[in-house]
């Protein structure tokens, strides 16, 4: 990686600049505070360090530098974020060589970002053509503005089944890349390629930079399927975006609030009636990735889903998915017979503000259906189910006593059934771990004491002033650091302070080393006296571990001689160890 593109980067982008497009922040103790776009929160914990350039979150413990935070918001790859900013800063990346294999990946989604511009552009066209006649009259029927129609640019596919493929000819584009880019369709075996999307109204899916790349597409005949979405291509992977997002994100960062429903012509819809911080989950089951996604908009979501049978499925994995997060949410029950659409178009939207008014509470939502069609040991899964799957243990305290009293059932229970168990990653099956995991998992998420007297071995502890203080690291290197650390994350973090110096270090740290390097920069570090006395007591303790690290050795070496009967070096070694043994050389 090119550090000076790096930092040519930070130097012309101002963190806090980059930060508000997403995030309010007001002054605070010396930093930009605001509501973290990560987690969801109720005090606002997020900071953004403007002199020193990077962000930290003292809720969820992310932090990095400005590339990581466009990178985390946009949900993209770091090669990718490095690009989008350097072109925003003006920044000369042609001397930047990456690998070959991410040199190909981008030349194929650059071709398929310039193919869907150039599709958009064809569906579009036809939309005030007579290949759009009946895409007008049903967007007319269903009560869309123009300015909803060119908002989200809507468009309209001809019935011809070569039409997208010669726009795209002649445009230079191969019928082989636009298969690949999902525009256009072949039948096994090769063939010629035809067009995906033929007599239908054209929806396009854009990134949160505003590019399309993908469409979703309604027959306006009897054809089948009602609907048809793009497939997974390189610019797109199905449960990762959300219909309208780019158009709601601004609207979500001021009102904390996500409206989720299901079908595109009901985000239209909520749209064109003012609620404008709404988006679609695009024909399939809500996803973690695009809770996530959402998250780092607002801090509330709500379910609008159709009220059948089927919303009702929907909209109690989506309830169950988001709170699992530990994002709020409610679920707004709409009158039988009726969708969003349906419901805004004939009642409005005082009829639709009473639907919001009377949402019920998400979890509220989840014991609702879950008491009333699940059976007792359905109950008792789904809630071991629930605790299971929880993004972060630390949420369990919260929703264990609330399950109890929401389903019936006894909370000690939950506790013991749900004992060691966080959240499942894909391919792991749910099974209770036996007596001895449980007790390391127990080990392992209890919260460590603070590294201090006698816990201060801690590597966390030590490496505090190397990172408060990176123009002492020359000066610990050359003493012995590394002596004090006994860890694999605390030897590769000095390994990499001691490499850096004073220059910046974060494009070479792991996240969770950004994480604990912003951390330990956002806090309070000794100066004066209280620097000094960190210093000599820091240096004594490099010197302690020095003479413990030769002890070990000399131990090892007497163990190896007395097997090979040398008498002769056991006594030399014994002496040498009797030296080092002596009073003025003891630890503290």
């Amino acid at each position: 990686m090119d550090r000076q593109v790096i930092q040519a980067i930070k130097q012309r982008l101002n963190i806090v600049d980059v930060v508000r497009r997403y995030v309010a922040l007001r002054p605070g103790g010396g930093r930009q505070m605001g509501f973290c776009p990560f987690h969801q929160e109720k005090t606002a914990s997020f900071s953004v360090n403007e002199t020193e350039g990077f962000f930290y979150c003292f809720g969820c413990g992310v932090g990095g530098d400005v590339i990581d935070f466009y990178q985390r918001i946009n949900g993209l790859e770091f090669k990718d974020a490095l690009e989008q900013l350097a072109s925003e800063a003006g920044v000369d990346i042609g001397d930047f060589r990456p690998d070959p294999e991410y040199d190909a990946r981008q030349r194929l989604k650059k071709s398929c970002l310039e193919m869907h511009t150039a599709a958009q552009e064809y569906y579009r066209s036809n939309l005030n053509l007579a290949a759009g006649d009946a895409s007008r009259a049903y967007l007319r029927r269903r009560g869309m503005n123009d300015g909803i129609v060119s908002a989200f640019g809507l468009g309209a596919s001809s019935d011809d089944w070569q039409g997208l493929a010669n726009f795209l000819k002649g445009r230079g584009f191969e019928s082989d890349e636009a298969v690949r880019a999902g525009l256009l369709s072949q039948k096994e075996g090769g063939g010629r390629a035809y067009d995906r999307f033929r007599g239908r109204l054209i929806f396009p899916i854009q990134n949160l930079s505003g590019q399309v790349i993908a469409f979703g597409g309604r027959v306006l005949t009897d054809g089948e399927p009602k609907y048809l979405n793009s497939s997974d291509t390189p610019i797109y992977k199905k449960g990762e975006h959300l219909y309208g997002l780019f158009q709601a994100r601004q609207a979500m960062t001021r009102s904390k609030r996500a409206i989720l429903t299901e079908g595109y012509m009901d985000v239209l819809s909520l749209h064109q009636f003012g609620y404008v911080d709404a988006c679609g989950v695009l024909g399939t089951a809500l996803t973690q990735d695009q809770v996530k996604r959402v998250a780092g908009f607002c801090s509330r979501m709500v379910l609008v889903f159709d009220g059948d049978g089927a919303g009702r499925k929907a909209a109690l994995r989506s309830a169950e998915m988001i709170l699992q997060y530990g994002v709020s949410c409610s679920v707004v029950r709409l009158p039988d017979g009726e969708d969003v659409d349906s419901l805004l178009q004939t009642r409005g939207k005082e009829g639709f503000d009473v639907c919001l008014d009377d949402a019920v509470d998400g979890l509220d939502y989840c014991f609702s259906v879950v008491r009333d069609g699940f059976a007792p040991r359905e109950i008792v899964a789904w809630a071991n189910g629930f605790l299971a799957h929880l993004a972060d243990n630390s949420l369990r305290p919260f929703y264990i006593p609330r399950l109890a009293q929401g389903l019936g059932l006894a909370e000690a229970d939950l506790r013991r059934f749900g004992a060691g168990q966080g959240r499942l990653d894909a391919g792991t099956t749910n099974r209770a771990p036996s007596g001895q995991a449980r007790g390391r998992d127990k080990r392992r998420d209890a919260p460590r004491a603070p590294a201090v007297g006698s816990e201060e071995r801690d590597d966390r502890y030590f490496l505090r002033l190397p990172i408060q203080y990176p123009e002492y690291v020359p000066e610990l290197a050359k003493r012995g650091f590394e002596a004090l650390l006994t860890t694999d994350f605390g030897r590769e973090l000095w390994r990499k302070l001691a490499q850096a110096g004073v220059d910046d270090v974060l494009p070479d740290l792991s996240q969770e080393e950004k994480s604990f390097w912003a951390d330990t920069r956002s806090k309070d570090k000794p100066e004066g006296d209280d620097l000094t006395q960190e210093w000599l007591h820091v240096c004594r303790r490099i010197e302690n571990a020095g003479v413990r690290r030769s002890r070990e050795d000399l131990m090892d070496q007497i163990r190896a001689a007395t097997s090979r009967g040398d008498a002769e070096e056991v006594k030399r070694l014994m002496a040498a160890l009797t030296d080092l043994n002596a009073p003025s050389r003891e630890e503290e």
